[in-house]
């Protein structure tokens, strides 16, 4: 369809499209979203992620994680230097300047297509000229632009969401490290007195003052005691590690210093409060379920805009031909919704909305299930830590104090010294881990309430260490 429109109907036609062209355009912010990610992150962890854009490995980081490895490496210095320097980090971040990307392209309008065509016959010569605009896809910017600043949040909450799991994983990396390091430090001791225990026994043997049962015992518990500092040593090592690739160190950056023991226990647990409550309102996975629900409902108006008409193309038709004056005009292609009426897409798009509705509902309630979960976990770590250290460890000490003066009146044997020695080897290391694992604990409570959920953890001291060897 070919007509001659007035030249203020063009006027107002080319009015209207630059207005919305340029109410569409959108241009790349100044942090590329980093400045939320680094509040949300820092509300959480008291830690920030901010890094001039591209310059992970510029000097600045770079001397400030030297600095913080050059002192006993405590867990708030281990969590900003892998905030700081691991790559897996970084690279989480960068999806941020995808999202951003998509927010931009979704604020501009599509080119413009341009056709020509000659046709010629005998004497006669037709060139028509053409430019179309989708229309469509115009009409729709603000709505795009929307849904794509939504996504946007999206990445912002998922990378927010990233930093705090990765600070959380590197404080539980650092106490499971210090704890295996106090132990391995407490084998050696062991393997040490076993050691003199075991020569002690050969020479009364040889002067006939032991008899072989009791110095194959000795000998045996020597072995033991040997083989269990050689795994202590490796799962110390093993936890160094762990920590070292959580902090993205390498090279000379890994000689870090650990302190000797564990932190104290706090003089008393945290207040359960309304910690479900706490809990949606500052979950990031909550928050990230709730605005996809929101991003799903408005894509869902977008399908209902389009679901008939999704092809609307307009533009200026340029027609000449040999002997005849130039003809102007429009045209316009439209779709016709003859055999596909948008239904399908439209009862697509209502049910992946109800699928992210129900999504919503159950991300809260397990996040419900988790901080109480925590809590426990929080709470009876605590008590347990503390009987060791109230309870259980002064006893072991009275019975020492008690054996080692029976010894020196000569009540006792060396050898029934020693093995009241052994007896308390189970209780120190059940107590260093029982430090432990009220640390990793706290840690997890502090994720299920304002960052990604915590994990459980075994609050047996058997399940994380090797059992102590038995005479």
């Amino acid at each position: 369809m070919t007509t001659k429109p007035s030249t203020s109907s063009l006027r107002a036609i080319s009015t209207g499209v630059l207005v919305l062209v340029l109410s569409g355009c959108a241009t790349f912010s100044n942090d590329g979203g980093l400045d939320a990610v680094s509040a949300m992150t820092a509300e959480r962890t008291g830690q920030d992620v901010r890094l001039p854009k591209g310059t992970a490995d510029s000097e600045a980081a770079q001397a400030e994680l030297a600095q913080l490895l050059k002192q006993p490496l405590s867990a708030d210095n281990a969590v900003r230097a892998a905030l700081i320097n691991n790559r897996g980090l970084r690279a989480s971040l960068a999806e941020l300047g995808v999202a951003e990307a998509d927010l931009v392209q979704a604020g501009r309008m599509s080119n413009p297509g341009f056709s020509f065509s000659r046709l010629s016959g005998g004497d006669e010569k037709e060139i028509e000229r053409s430019v179309m605009f989708d229309l469509v896809g115009l009409l729709t910017i603000p709505i795009r632009r929307d849904i794509e600043s939504r996504r946007f949040e999206s990445a912002k909450l998922v990378a927010a969401t990233d930093a705090v799991r990765l600070a959380a994983d590197t404080r539980k990396a650092y106490f499971a490290a210090v704890a295996a390091v106090q132990s391995a430090r407490y084998a050696e001791q062991v393997r040490e007195a076993a050691q003199a225990s075991a020569e002690l026994a050969q020479r009364m043997a040889k002067v006939g003052n032991l008899s072989a049962l009791d110095q194959a015992r000795e000998q045996a518990f020597s072995a033991e005691a040997t083989a269990q500092f050689a795994r202590a040593r490796h799962n110390a090592t093993a936890a160094r590690e762990q920590l070292s690739r959580m902090m993205g160190v390498w090279g000379s950056n890994t000689a870090f210093r650990l302190p000797d023991k564990l932190p104290d226990l706090p003089a008393a647990p945290r207040d359960v409060g309304n910690i479900e409550a706490l809990a949606m309102q500052q979950r990031l996975d909550v928050r990230l379920a709730k605005l996809e629900t929101e991003s799903t409902a408005r894509a869902l108006g977008l399908s209902k805009a389009t679901g008939v008409i999704n092809v609307l193309d307009a533009g200026y038709v340029n027609s000449s031909k040999s002997g005849s004056p130039r003809e102007n005009g429009y045209e316009i292609e439209l779709a016709l919704p003859i055999f596909d009426w948008g239904g399908a897409r439209i009862a697509k798009s209502e049910a992946i909305y109800m699928q992210s509705v129900h999504r919503t509902a159950n991300t809260a309630t397990v996040a419900r299930s988790q901080v109480r979960e925590a809590y426990s976990a929080y709470r009876t770590s605590y008590d347990v830590a503390r009987h060791y250290r109230d309870e259980i460890v002064p006893l072991r000490k009275k019975i020492s104090e008690e054996t080692l003066l029976r010894y020196n009146g000569m009540l006792m044997s060396v050898f029934e010294l020693l093995a009241d020695a052994r007896a308390q080897i189970t209780g120190v290391n059940a107590a260093i881990d029982a430090q432990r694992d009220y640390w990793i604990a706290e840690t997890d409570l502090q994720a299920a309430i304002s960052g990604t959920g915590g994990s459980s953890i075994s609050l047996s001291a058997s399940a994380s260490a090797e059992a102590a060897p038995e005479h």
